[in-house]
C-alpha cells in the first residue's frame, strides 16, 4: 500500500509532530520509506485540494491529512475547519480514495501541543491508522472507480 501524508506547513511546531507520528504509525505497520509520500502545503485550507490531487494521481490507496487550527478572536477559525473538513470529505468522495481527518481544531495552543504528544494519543498516529484501516477496506471491497 502507498500513503500520501498531506501536512500543513502552518502551526509547524505541532504538525511537525503529527507527521512524526502519522510515520511511526506507518512504519510500524510494515510500509517502508518508498511507500510514504510526504506533501507539504501552506495551510490547512490548502489540505483538501492537495489531497484530491495526491489521489487522483492513482499512485495512492491512502492519503492522511494533517494540520493545526487554534481558535482565535474572529470567525477565521469556524470558516477554515469547515472549509477543510467538508473538502477532505469531497475529495475523497470525489476520488473514491480514503482520506483520514488529522486536522486539529483546538481552543488553545496547551490543547494543540497534548493532541500531538508521542505515543498512542498522538493525532497523527490515529489519523494514519485510520488510513491504513479504510485503504485495506477498499482494497478488500474494491476500488470502484471502473
Amino acid at each position: 500500500m502507498r500513503v500520501a501524508v498531506i501536512v500543513s506547513r502552518f502551526n509547524d511546531f505541532i504538525t511537525e509532530r503529527l507527521l512524526s507520528g502519522a510515520v511511526d504509525a506507518l512504519r510500524e505497520a510494515g510500509l517502508d520509506e518508498d511507500a510514504v509520500e510526504v506533501l507539504y502545503v501552506p495551510g490547512a485550507f490548502e489540505i483538501p485540494i492537495a489531497a484530491q490531487r495526491a489521489a487522483e494521481g492513482g499512485r495512492v490507496e491512502a492519503v492522511v491529512c494533517l494540520g493545526c487550527l487554534i481558535r482565535g478572536a474572529t470567525p477565521h477559525f469556524e470558516l477554515i475547519a469547515a472549509a477543510c473538513a467538508q473538502g477532505i470529505m469531497a475529495a475523497a468522495a470525489a476520488t473514491g480514495v480514503p482520506m483520514a481527518f488529522g486536522v486539529l481544531t483546538t481552543n488553545s495552543v496547551e490543547e494543540a501541543v497534548e493532541r500531538a504528544a508521542p505515543g498512542d494519543a498522538n493525532k497523527g498516529r490515529e489519523a494514519a491508522l485510520a488510513a491504513l484501516d479504510m485503504g485495506r477496506l477498499f482494497a478488500r471491497l474494491g476500488d470502484g472507480r471502473g
